[in-house]
């Protein structure tokens, strides 16, 4: 006998995304559950046309929103996505084949991400392994924001599906920049909270190794163009990242 199957979303203006997730689940979910921090636009209306279940909660965490979209879920098996994310064919069908089968648990599949119009296969982006389908009795989810991840029990198997999450992340520059500004904010507190400093070291020297690693040993110019702006920016962002614990230790206290 076939396990039911609750599908999970967090929203924030997500009308250009969310359509297209929610139409590569539609007909494999037995519930659908979307997790909206105050979209301004026409997110929650495009929820609604597909029957989900429309929730609003302020966002405090990536983590603390994608658990309490788990907590919401009427079935123990879950799948989670993200607004811009949606299934191949090849991966729809695998997890169609587990469900009818019942066979539940921890899964994890590769995600492949569409850069401006392409598809990145090298630059450290793929294969981008994720745990996405699982039982939230066995599971949930944890890491640090903004990287959260599924977090498995002590003990747990993760059994690997055939097919890729379609990640649609940066439809142009500018929203590349806009993710960056908000993730390196983020990620800058969080290493300011654990007490490190300022290093004038890794300002220098670990944006030039990110580009050689992703440019060069992870084969991001075999992605043509589209690889060199990848790793160009992945390594602008790492030096954002130590930039902006630097800006935090300068700013003049009250």
């Amino acid at each position: 006998m076939g396990f039911k199957l609750s599908v999970a979303v967090i929203t924030y203006n997500e009308e250009n995304n969310l359509g297209r997730c929610l139409d590569s689940v539609f007909d494999l979910a037995d519930e659908i559950v979307v997790v909206d921090s105050g979209s301004e636009d026409q997110t929650r209306a495009i929820a609604n046309s597909f029957n989900a279940k429309v929730l609003e909660r302020a966002f405090d965490g990536h983590i603390q929103q994608k658990n309490f979209a788990l907590q919401q879920c009427q079935n123990d098996m879950v799948l989670s996505l993200d607004a811009d994310e949606a299934l191949s064919n090849k991966l729809k069908g695998s997890i169609r084949e587990i469900k009818n089968q019942g066979k539940s648990g921890i899964y994890e599949m590769s995600r492949l991400t569409n850069y401006r119009g392409h598809w990145i296969r090298h630059c450290g982006w793929y294969p981008d392994r994720k745990v996405r389908l699982f039982d939230r009795k066995l599971a949930s989810w944890g890491g640090e924001n903004p990287h959260d991840r599924i977090i498995p029990g002590e003990g747990q198997e993760i059994s690997r599906l055939k097919g890729d999450i379609l990640h649609y992340s940066y439809p142009d520059l500018a929203s590349h920049l806009k993710q960056i500004e908000f993730f390196t904010g983020i990620m800058a507190k969080g290493l300011v909270e654990k007490g490190k400093k300022p290093s004038m070291i890794k300002e220098l020297f670990a944006p030039a190794f990110k580009f050689f690693q992703s440019y060069f040993l992870q084969l991001g110019f075999l992605d043509g163009y589209a690889g060199f702006q990848v790793c160009r920016i992945s390594a602008f962002a790492t030096y954002m990242k130590y930039a902006r614990v630097r800006e935090y230790y300068q700013k003049p206290t009250s």
